[in-house]
């Protein structure tokens, strides 16, 4: 089960204010996280609401990808991570998880 350490490094990394100013939504084969990052406090529930930006992986990748052991943008030209939505929103991400 890797989604439990997914979404604690998640909260580790949002924190109070990512200063992202959107939602995302990552959706893997175990379950939806979703950050709204639009209020501060910034809130993350496993609610499956639109975003503005969705990105798709597994739940494996999500926690390397997360630990550094998984390039971001080698994952998504080969395929292992998805987004739909704003590309804009899904760089910003990608910078502040360090991928």
């Amino acid at each position: 089960m890797n989604f439990p350490v997914f979404q604690e490094k998640v909260i580790a990394i949002v924190g109070e204010d990512s200063r992202l100013n959107a939602t995302v939504k990552f959706v893997t084969d175990e379950g939806t996280l979703y950050v709204d990052a639009k209020q501060v406090p910034n809130v993350i529930s496993q609610e499956d609401k639109d975003a503005d930006c969705t990105v798709s992986l597994s739940a494996s990748d999500a926690v390397k990808l997360l630990e550094g052991n998984l390039n971001a943008m080698n994952a998504f030209m080969m395929g292992k991570i998805k987004v739909k939505g704003d590309m804009g929103v899904a760089m910003k991400v990608m910078q502040l998880i360090g991928g």
